[in-house]
């Protein structure tokens, strides 16, 4: 089973990185979910933008990133922002 790469990083810190089977982010344009095999993207985040992972675990991580990007290339999926933190 094919698996993304993710990782999560704010501008001093990595706040999640693991192994997924979807991403879903909110962009400038709107939703995007990235599975594996995904083309190549890079997308501007929406402000105070929501990241959902689903874990290959079956679990879901949300994290909330505000002024960032999304980056997606080969499985890997790099959401970088000026300030992100996990969801309570």
């Amino acid at each position: 089973m094919a698996v993304l790469t993710v990782r999560v990083v704010a501008s001093d810190r990595e706040v999640w990185a693991g192994e997924a089977s979807m991403v879903v982010a909110r962009t400038v344009e709107g939703q995007l979910g990235v599975m594996p095999g995904h083309e190549p993207f890079l997308g501007l985040l929406a402000n105070e933008g929501e990241v959902r992972i689903h874990t290959v675990e079956n679990g879901i991580v949300t994290a909330n990133a505000e002024r960032g990007f999304l980056s997606v290339e080969h499985d890997t999926v790099m959401v970088v922002a000026s300030q992100a933190a996990l969801a309570e």
